[in-house]
């Protein structure tokens, strides 16, 4: 068997396994919620890549470790304290971590074997990145899902403009904004996960993908499926109209300005999150996600990685929106970015448009052979 698991370089925060025909992945820094580092990205792909390739491995599971007495999380995101270092000192390793996470994005969801993820607890950013590819994406009602890349000044990365323009209406739209955490009904409701599992039954769950009998994949999928029930009904704060009144508005201005309008709590608790936003990176996001409904994952995940370099390069590191993000909520935590502009009536549209034109030749492209 120890064959089947190549050598690995994140130090135990990747943990693999092999039970029959499945092979086990857990994110195993708990202690930092799972979040991705670029070693944990590297051995990732590692797996999978050669996973690929063996015939004895049939099917694939991915899962977060948890914390004695804690909350769980499947990930929370990337190393964001990283980004904030990198950008700094100018380490091109910043750039490599979003090239190889990109690309890890992009194998899950083209991967040829049956791949579930467990997404119990928080599921954030990058973890976002490493589940929606999967094929079947099994919550519980611990499950929090949310793209929050606004609140630190960046936009819905690791495919989001993909798969948030996939939700009905303008859902996309406000959680690509807003950063909103969703529960299990509300992600399986818009596309965001597929069957629901109750948090009781976990243990039983894990405990058969990890030493039950699993000869075939098919074995593999029953293990969850037998234990599928149904979802609690979407949560009514965030029904699809309310959503698609405001967010299917051409601007973030006028979102603004018709959620501000509105008489009722939700529009005015989502307005005010609005305002904690970086103005420019908002209109970033918003646009990324209507260009990511004519787009494929391969060439929404070129675009995104044009955007991520503008969003540390851009101003240069010490003026980005992104940096500044960062430091207010993870480095100095007082919680007060200093956003410029400030306003929204300040967005610079020359500034958001170059946001969007490439850094490099398409075959210069470090994506550029994705398909």
């Amino acid at each position: 068997m120890n064959d089947l698991i190549p050598p690995l370089v994140s130090d135990g925060q990747i943990q693999a396994d092999v039970n029959g025909c499945l092979g086990l992945i857990t994110l195993n820094r708990p202690q930092a919620l799972n979040a991705l580092s670029l070693a944990m990205i590297r051995d990732l792909t590692t797996l999978l890549v050669h996973w690929a390739g063996r015939p004895e491995i049939q099917a694939v599971a991915l899962m977060g470790a948890g914390r004695e007495g804690k909350a769980p999380a499947f990930c929370a995101g990337g190393d964001i304290r990283f980004f904030h270092q990198a950008a700094l000192a100018g380490d091109p390793a910043l750039g490599d971590f979003f090239t190889e996470e990109y690309r890890l994005n992009h194998l899950i969801h083209a991967y040829p074997k049956p791949c579930i993820a467990l997404m119990d607890g928080i599921v954030m950013g990058g973890g976002m990145g490493i589940s929606q590819g999967a094929k079947l994406r099994v919550l519980c009602e611990r499950s929090q899902l949310a793209m929050p890349e606004t609140g630190i000044g960046l936009f819905p990365d690791v495919g989001g403009g993909f798969f948030l323009a996939q939700c009905p209406g303008h859902i996309g739209e406000w959680l690509a904004l807003t950063g909103e955490v969703i529960a299990a009904g509300d992600a399986i409701e818009w596309g965001l996960g597929d069957v629901f599992v109750r948090a009781e039954q976990w243990p039983s769950l894990i405990e058969d993908l990890r030493h039950g009998h699993q000869p075939t994949a098919e074995h593999v999928v029953a293990s969850v499926m037998e234990r599928v029930d149904l979802a609690p009904p979407p949560d009514p704060k965030a029904i699809a109209a309310h959503v698609d009144r405001h967010f299917g508005l051409p601007t973030v201005a006028a979102i603004l300005a018709s959620l501000a309008d509105a008489n009722e709590e939700w529009a005015q608790r989502t307005h005010e999150t609005l305002l904690k936003r970086s103005p420019t990176m908002l209109a970033v996001a918003l646009e990324l996600v209507r260009r990511g409904r004519s787009l494929s994952l391969a060439d929404d995940l070129r675009l995104e990685r044009g955007l991520v370099h503008h969003a540390f390069h851009l101003r240069g590191a010490a003026r980005s929106e992104t940096v500044e993000g960062i430091r207010a909520l993870a480095v100095d935590k007082d919680h007060a970015p200093r956003w410029h502009p400030a306003s929204i009536a300040a967005i610079d549209a020359a500034e958001v448009a170059a946001f969007f034109v490439s850094p490099w030749a398409p075959d210069q492209h470090p994506l550029r052979d994705l398909t």
